[in-house]
């Protein structure tokens, strides 16, 4: 017995001295690590008390103004969405050297506006990316730019997502003749889609819109602040119901999300490159009169509207992104013809002989169209400057060459009656 007590004895100091130890080796541990964290702790306090004083304003902050000066100091010191507290910049004017490189998304840059647009943002010295999926766009209108390094061509549509980092988007990308959009309808998903873009990148957006949203107006002229008289279901509606759906978003992307917006409504815009046969009423008549069929007028003839020339729009477009001012502008020419005076002038232009064939009217199609531009005048500085007279043998000339190869002009130069 007396064994075993001096055996179970000398077993518990034995114990006993190795909790000590371990303990002490724990303390000594825990020591080590609590030192490294303070001093961790003390360089951080460090590097943030110089970054602190970095970004307060020079001089002493006296006590009565402490909260206030410093609440002012950390505004300034932390991150801010661009198209939020975007700087008001003095922008250059359009066309003068120097000015800093944009890089701009053009959606339906491939289409008869937008290769238009897509050249003066290139001869101004701009990055442009092109996003089109050729629907009613073509290749050709953009050979002349494949190979620059300021240019790239994506083949995309706008109702999927894309993202590119730009600091501009003009939105153009939607079938615009009634052939088309009846059957490829994209203003609203595209639209949306190109807005999301812009507030994650924080781009300024311009959405082209249209003259229709303002149906077959009860008001003559057509002002911006006409709210219209459309259809909603309609034959017309995907196209004009569409639009206005779109500059909806638009200007509620602006208010809730503080985006850049800026709205163009086009009035008929005619000029090289337009689609052969797309339904529209220009390229029906000078392609009608070149093969030498009759001009077919929908019925009597006496429904107006005014005709732009491309290059004029294109002006408005820049002019409106470039500015400060959200719209809606009206982007048209005031001269008004009715469609048998068009017919006529589309005779003397390029055959008298032209015969005119009248059959019925197609529905809701609006009797009266002309834009006032009076806001466009004031606050963008622009009007036109191309008559119909002036612009419609240039047009000519490139239907020619692409109905029957005998004209000087091609297609992928840009043609201005400046």
């Amino acid at each position: 017995m007396r064994y075993e007590v001096i055996e179970s004895t000398e077993r518990g100091e034995s114990e006993n001295g190795r909790r000590s130890e371990w303990g002490g080796r724990r303390r000594k541990r825990m020591g080590y690590v609590f030192g490294e964290r303070v001093a961790f702790l003390l360089v951080g306090m460090g590097i943030a008390s110089v970054m602190f004083q970095m970004v307060l304003p020079s001089g002493s902050v006296a006590v009565g103004e402490e909260e206030t000066e410093l609440g002012a100091a950390m505004a300034m010191a932390m991150p801010t969405r661009r198209v939020l507290l975007e700087e008001r910049k003095s922008r250059v004017p359009l066309g003068v050297k120097g000015r800093k490189q944009m890089r701009i998304l053009v959606t339906g840059g491939a289409g008869f506006v937008g290769s238009h647009l897509v050249d003066r943002l290139m001869e101004r010295g701009d990055s442009v990316i092109v996003v089109d999926n050729f629907f009613t766009g073509r290749k050709e209108n953009l050979l002349h730019h494949l190979g620059n390094p300021n240019f790239e061509l994506i083949r995309h549509d706008v109702v999927e997502p894309i993202l590119l980092e730009v600091d501009q988007i003009y939105h153009l990308a939607c079938p615009a003749s009634p052939v088309h959009y009846k059957f490829n309808p994209t203003n609203v998903v595209g639209t949306l889609n190109m807005l999301g873009l812009a507030k994650r990148v924080g781009a300024r957006f311009l959405i082209s819109s249209t003259s229709e949203v303002y149906g077959d107006p009860l008001q003559h002229p057509q002002a911006e602040t006409y709210w219209g008289n459309v259809n909603p279901i309609g034959v017309r509606s995907c196209y004009d119901e569409g639009k206005r759906t779109a500059e909806t978003l638009a200007m509620d992307y602006h208010r809730g999300a503080g985006i850049e917006v800026r709205i163009a409504r086009i009035f008929n815009t005619y000029g090289p490159r337009m689609c052969l046969d797309d339904g529209r009423v220009v390229s029906n008549f000078v392609a009608q009169a070149l093969r030498k069929d009759p001009l077919t007028v929908y019925g009597d003839g006496k429904q107006t509207r005014s005709f732009q020339y491309v290059s004029d729009l294109v002006e408005g477009l820049m002019r409106l992104m470039e500015g400060d001012h959200v719209g809606p502008f009206n982007l048209g020419n005031p001269g008004e013809f009715t469609m048998l005076e068009l017919a006529q002038v589309v005779q003397e232009t390029i055959d008298p002989n032209a015969k005119i064939e009248f059959r019925p009217n197609t529905e809701d199609d609006p009797h009266k169209r002309k834009p006032d531009i009076s806001k466009a005048k004031e606050l963008l500085g622009w009007q036109p400057s191309v008559s119909l007279r002036e612009g419609l043998p240039l047009m000519v000339s490139d239907f020619r060459q692409r109905l029957f190869g005998d004209s000087k002009l091609t297609a992928g130069k840009s043609v201005s009656a400046s």
